[in-house]
């Protein structure tokens, strides 16, 4: 008799969790409707589908609601993020970009038809540009293609180079022949491969910086993202980028060129190679991968995932990450070197040195936590 009430009990609760938890999607789907609204208000204002400052400020109220209800902060943020990305497709999908609307500025994308390029294109429409595109692909729809940037008059405010780096190194040189008027920047993930074409724009009196957008191409909101602006000497254009972002919750970071690639060495490039050397062992290693997961660990998992992640990047983008940086064979002969120390560790039983090993990286992880908050 006690297993049967018991059991009635957890059926009336599970029904009871099942109501709460519809009268929540109601509710999510009546804020849904509530933010297209606003967007269509937006658009007949003249105003930016986008509002950063009011997401930030969305974002904190929640986290301050959810600890008034004794619940995390950071599920509050969570929640609400997931409602945010949620209401931007429909909202950014009724954007219609016309000559004159929002702020007027007129912006082109150079590489607009690639998945960066194509991320600037709806960024920017989003803060009210009129976008346009110079890319042999075809870029999004309603977005005027160039084709050529060549055959551009480059007399928009606004020049995003979101070209492979090669290639907007080329860009970069043969604008310095006829520096445009508007700003210039490009999105490379590495500079020292640029180096020569940005010296040469911003040499012959172009408004020249450099950005680095840390995030990939299907980030919605840039809460937790980073962006990394390289000044060449020219701080108006270098203001200019960081407006762009000033309004978004990401972080902006300033620093030299030479301090980006030594630094990115590390941040992508060892990252990288950590998770292909990884992935490369086990597809070599000769074991299934069905049998690998009956076996698997919160480690191993959590590793798995990233390098997964990793082996579906664009393979030409992460080889270039790894060749064309001055300062990439550092991070690699760091890893190199690293993997030797602790095969030799464990080679000769070497107790005390595994513990060292541990403790040290303890002790550095320990200190970025402290900087990081």
């Amino acid at each position: 008799m006690g297993d049967n009430d018991a059991r009635a009990r957890l059926d009336q609760f599970r029904g009871e969790l099942g109501a709460i938890d519809r009268e929540i999607l109601a509710l999510v789907a009546k804020r849904q409707a509530k933010a297209i609204e606003i967007g269509q208000t937006k658009r007949e204002l003249g105003l930016p589908t986008r509002d950063f400052r009011q997401e930030k400020d969305v974002v904190q109220r929640a986290r301050k609601a959810a600890g008034e209800q004794g619940l995390p902060e950071t599920l509050g943020e969570e929640l609400v993020l997931a409602f945010i990305r949620a209401s931007l497709t429909v909202q950014e999908q009724d954007l219609i970009a016309k000559e004159g609307e929002g702020s007027g500025r007129r912006a082109l994308v150079i590489g607009g038809a690639g998945h960066m390029g194509k991320w600037f294109v709806r960024y920017l429409r989003a803060q009210g540009f009129v976008v346009e595109i110079a890319d042999p692909g075809e870029g999004p729809e309603g977005v005027v293609n160039h084709r050529d940037w060549k055959r551009a008059r480059l007399d928009h405010e606004l020049i995003v180079i979101a070209a492979p780096m090669p290639a907007s190194n080329k860009i970069l040189l043969e604008m310095a022949a006829a520096p445009p008027a508007g700003v210039v920047f490009d999105v490379g993930s590495l500079k020292s491969p640029l180096r020569e074409g940005l010296h040469a724009l911003r040499d012959a009196g172009g408004r020249v910086c450099s950005v680095h957008p840390m995030f990939g191409p299907d980030t919605a909101l840039l809460s937790g993202r980073h962006v990394i602006f390289v000044d060449l000497g020219v701080p108006a254009a270098t203001a200019a980028a960081r407006a762009l972002f000033e309004p978004t919750m990401a972080t902006l970071v300033e620093m030299d060129l030479e301090s980006h690639d030594r630094l990115i060495a590390y941040v992508l490039g060892l990252s990288h190679a950590l998770n292909i050397a990884f992935f490369t062992a086990l597809a070599e290693s000769g074991e299934a991968a069905p049998k690998l997961a009956t076996l698997s660990s919160t480690t191993f998992d959590a590793q798995l995932g990233v390098a997964a992640n990793v082996a579906m990047e664009n393979p030409d983008l992460y080889f270039e990450i790894q060749t064309l940086n001055d300062y990439g064979t550092e991070s690699l002969a760091a890893l190199l070197y690293a993997v030797e120390r602790l095969r030799s560790v464990v080679r000769a039983g070497d107790l005390e040195g595994f513990r060292a090993l541990m403790t040290r990286g303890k002790g550095y992880l320990a200190d970025r936590a402290t900087v990081t908050r």
